[in-house]
């Protein structure tokens, strides 16, 4: 027991009950965090595999865990002036960070992975819980008809 005693022993519980608006905000937070990634690939020229793990059954009848590769499609796309338009999207919706503007000019990919980070900051501090919980009943009401 002399090696624990160097460390803080505390009694904690874990919450495993995070609200909907929590769970939302997660969710769309590691999608701006993967725009970011694609963003910052694309800018050094590299490609960006997202990958997913998938269990498939082998002939022998076992089954077996793979890595299959996922398309990240982008949300941003080149404009006729050559700048770059970005969209937040929830799902298939584009959220409107404004009443009036519904993407985001940036000039490089700098900007744009800078304007990312921006949005993602703002996911992670809840200041898009409000468009993003819209944007969630538009998705949810589409499927219930």
């Amino acid at each position: 027991m002399t090696a624990l005693t160097a460390l803080k022993l505390i009694s904690a519980k874990r919450n495993y009950n995070n609200s909907g608006t929590q769970q939302r905000r997660s969710k769309m937070s590691g999608k701006v965090f993967e725009q970011i990634e694609l963003a910052k690939c694309l800018a050094a020229g590299t490609t960006y595999t997202k990958t997913k793990h998938r269990t498939v059954r082998t002939e022998d009848g076992f089954s077996k865990s793979m890595e299959i590769p996922v398309r990240v499609r982008a949300w941003w796309w080149t404009q006729e002036n050559g700048k770059f338009a970005l969209s937040i999207r929830y799902g298939s919706r584009v959220i409107a960070l404004s009443a009036k503007s519904n993407a985001v000019e940036c000039a490089s990919y700098v900007d744009l992975i800078n304007a990312l980070a921006t949005i993602k900051s703002a996911v992670d501090a809840g200041e898009l819980d409000e468009h993003i919980e819209r944007a969630s009943v538009k998705l949810r009401d589409g499927f219930t008809k």
